[in-house]
């Protein structure tokens, strides 16, 4: 059974046919079916109802916002089970909603995504990482002209060279390193909580394979070598577009030596205290929430 991911989930038909016709983008974005999610500072508009929802506005309330409707600068998402052409849209500045008798402000993407529903997770994740890499590709990487975008922004177009630029996703492998009844937990710089440790991680290079990139990584990082390698799950991370790729690695010997330019601790944990930390009554190890895949790698691994 496949496993669903935060930011995972996501129920929309994307349009590849639609995204080709420039024009009827247009139309559907001025048709009242239009449904139009606006992100601030990359965090999304929310609805404050008992169970949080996304904030999408209906083509009338849009209009009552009175912004810039400069339609290079928004997003086809697609179409909903209903139909609706849903698009997405960054504004520079924090609006009020009161006046549209909606409970309606914006959150912070990481935390609403543990409140909001797996399918709007999937959402949230498509849009955020098209919103920031439309920010961040204005200019083409090949003669430096400038680039508009097309398809809805799933491409950019060099208006000097005509090269066409597509969205990149960054594959990430992350994995469970065991040996019998202990597992390898890593510190990194970037987060040296007190007794947080979390999988070992690391992008993959070009020309490697998911199972080159795990030897790579897990011997770089802690020295170990690595026999049998199974591949558990994957999840959009959109912080700000990578696929993290999920495996299982069983160590063939025991002796960490820790990379210390990147990792500031690397060691073997116990079965034992793994399951504490996993249920929060481990007094020396704090493990990752249910948002990351590597809290589902680690829990599967300890209840097996």
């Amino acid at each position: 059974m496949s496993i669903i991911h935060t930011f995972s989930g996501n129920n929309l038909d994307r349009g590849d046919s639609t995204r080709h016709d420039e024009k009827k983008l247009e139309k559907l974005f001025e048709s009242r079916k239009a449904k139009i999610l606006t992100f601030y500072e990359l965090n999304p508009l929310i609805e404050n109802f008992e169970i949080p929802q996304l904030g999408w506005l209906t083509k009338d309330e849009f209009a009552k916002l009175k912004l810039s409707e400069d339609f290079s600068k928004i997003l086809f998402l697609g179409f909903d089970r209903d139909q609706s052409p849903c698009f997405a849209l960054e504004v520079n500045k924090n609006i009020e909603y009161k006046h549209l008798g909606r409970d309606l402000c914006y959150v912070d993407s990481r935390e609403i995504a543990t409140e909001i529903s797996e399918n709007e997770t999937g959402i949230l994740a498509q849009a955020k990482s098209n919103i920031e890499w439309n920010k961040k590709n204005k200019y083409c990487s090949s003669c430096s002209n400038p680039m508009e975008p097309f398809r809805g922004g799933i491409m950019r177009k060099c208006l000097g060279c005509n090269l066409e630029h597509f969205p990149r996703t960054d594959p990430v492998v992350i994995m469970l390193v065991y040996k019998n009844d202990r597992c390898v937990l890593g510190q990194t710089r970037l987060r040296q909580k007190s007794g947080f440790y979390s999988c070992l991680a690391g992008f993959m290079d070009q020309g490697e394979s998911i199972e080159e990139a795990v030897r790579r990584e897990v011997k770089e990082e802690s020295g170990l070598q690595i026999g049998e390698i199974k591949y558990h799950s994957s999840q959009p991370w959109p912080f700000p577009s990578s696929l993290m790729i999920g495996c299982h690695a069983e160590a063939t010997n025991e002796k960490i030596i820790i990379d210390k330019n990147e990792m500031t601790d690397v060691k073997w944990f116990a079965k034992e205290e793994v399951i504490l930390a996993l249920k929060n009554k481990s007094k020396i190890l704090n493990v990752p929430g249910p948002i990351a895949i590597a809290h589902h790698l680690i829990k599967s691994w300890a209840y097996n």
